[in-house]
């Protein structure tokens, strides 16, 4: 079992937000941030913490060491206002100080992409850009 710091786990997930869903409405950056919580909540291979869950390899894609956003996720500072955001929600999800808008998910993407393991899996709910599931083993 990791043991990273509270503190730590808040700014891998707001990060992980800002990467994946930055553009997103509060509830849709909070939902994201839920199916980090949900996968971490599950441990096993995902990893048993949020900061563990976050930077698996191929996972998120804006930890993705060729990720054009990465530079930009890792530079980033509580002076700008929509990380700011980003770690707001990070912060809500983590205390659980709000309920979990993606419905138990483990997995999401965005209406452009149809990635194999979405294929013949019925979403939960779309908010926003992102559609998610929480059936996907």
């Amino acid at each position: 079992m990791h043991d990273h710091p509270l503190s730590e786990q808040i700014d891998y997930l707001a990060r992980t937000i800002y990467g994946e869903a930055r553009g997103e409405t509060d509830l849709g950056k909070q939902a994201v941030g839920w199916v980090v919580k949900n996968r971490a909540n599950r441990g096993g291979w995902w990893g048993d913490d949020i900061v563990c869950v976050c930077v698996k390899p191929w996972q998120f894609s804006c930890w993705n060491e060729n990720d054009p956003n990465r530079d930009k996720l890792l530079q980033v500072t509580l002076d700008d206002e929509v990380f700011a955001k980003c770690y707001s929600a990070a912060l809500l999800v983590i205390l659980d100080h709000c309920p979990d808008a993606s419905v138990g998910s483990t997995h999401y993407h965005t209406r452009s992409v149809s990635p194999d393991w979405a294929k013949n899996k019925t979403p939960v709910g779309q908010i926003g850009s992102h559609l998610f599931y929480n059936d996907i083993q």
